[in-house]
């Protein structure tokens, strides 16, 4: 079998055995279950963002609470900040790029709602200064990063740091995360 191939396979599997052993990491994800069951149960929202891989993986998540996980039950309000392409080139050209999630956040969210922002370094400043926005509004914020947490570190009432260096491995890590989330916040919500 070709090396790179198994190298590949055995990183990814190391990365998520790290995650299995780390009792904190584990002890967050209930914790974060339980915020988004009151959030949602409230009335509140959970949005997403993140850039290029990672605002995939921000819509992809979204779309498992507003679509359905694995039941077939009423969606529940989620999204992804960059999915308005209008908005989102409107503000990138007459603003910054660094206020897309900011300025969208400040305009829709609420005291109770839920910011996950994913970001493998931990830097990308437009998902910073979303977390600063949602700070001054009483927004839980939900940070999934890569091993040193970054300028999110700080900024994050709920921190994933995947114990990983490498992009590819970050973000298997941060969809492994997501779906634990999904799944067991859909079950809690929708019970039986």
């Amino acid at each position: 079998m070709n090396e790179t191939i198994v190298n590949i396979i055995e990183a990814s599997i190391n990365t998520k055995q790290q995650i299995l052993a780390d009792a904190g990491m584990l002890a967050r994800m209930e914790q974060v279950i339980d915020v988004m069951v009151a959030a949602f149960k409230a009335g509140n929202k959970v949005l997403f963002c993140g850039n290029g891989g990672s605002a995939a993986d921000a819509q992809h998540l979204a779309a498992e609470f507003s679509g359905r996980f694995y039941k077939n039950r009423p969606a529940l309000p989620a999204e992804a900040l960059h999915c308005n392409t209008s908005y989102l080139t409107a503000v990138a050209n007459d603003y910054s790029y660094d206020v897309i999630y900011s300025r969208l956040l400040d305009g829709i969210g609420v005291s109770g709602d839920v910011v996950v922002g994913l970001s493998t370094s931990g830097n990308s400043a437009n998902v910073v200064k979303a977390f600063e926005t949602a700070r001054e509004k009483g927004i839980i914020t939900v940070g999934l990063t890569g091993a040193n947490g970054g300028k999110m570190k700080p900024l994050s009432d709920y921190l994933f740091n995947v114990p990983a260096t490498d992009t590819p491995r970050i973000q298997e890590s941060h969809i492994l995360i997501g779906h634990i989330i999904c799944q067991l916040v859909e079950a809690k919500v929708f019970p039986g």
